[in-house]
């Protein structure tokens, strides 16, 4: 949605986490090609121009797993990592890049169990189904078909209650 409307900004690049420092990728915008800069056409075309981001990043993840796996042929990563991890308490939020915005965890822990005492979810879906009233603002109808398509919801178990 935000890149649809025309800011450049990918937690990918913003935070810098996992192996994207080392990867080469484009960050695409819309443009207002078409239209209005954000429209339901902008942000389709973003989505389509993030698959051909995605297959160039994956080709260069196997590059390198490739060239990894030649160099060490029976390297085990389960074998450096901890079966089971029990962290000092505090309150934790980790977020990234999904394919719809930012994918939010927040943890609380208390440091004497392995198992969180707070777990919360938080995706892009509910924030952006949340400017509909904004984006749709002299639409007819009908084009609510193409502009809630364009923002791809997946409502899950939040609609189910509602029905």
């Amino acid at each position: 949605m935000l890149r649809g409307s025309g800011l450049r900004y990918d937690l990918r690049r913003v935070d810098g986490y996992s192996v994207y420092p080392e990867l080469d990728f484009d960050i695409p915008i819309g443009e207002g090609k078409m239209g209005t800069v954000g429209d339901c056409w902008d942000r389709n075309n973003v989505r389509v121009q993030e698959c051909h981001q995605s297959i160039r990043i994956i080709e260069q993840c196997l590059n390198q797993l490739m060239g990894d796996y030649k160099r060490t042929r029976d390297y085990d990563p389960q074998a450096v990592v901890p079966k089971k991890i029990r962290p000092k308490a505090m309150d934790f939020y980790a977020r990234a890049e999904s394919a719809k915005g930012e994918l939010g965890f927040f943890f609380r822990t208390d440091g004497k169990s392995d198992i969180p005492v707070r777990c919360k979810a938080r995706s892009c879906c509910f924030h952006n189904l949340s400017v509909i009233s904004e984006i749709s603002r002299g639409a007819m109808l009908a084009d609510l078909v193409a502009i809630i398509g364009s923002i791809d919801v997946v409502m899950g178990k939040w609609i189910g209650d509602f029905l």
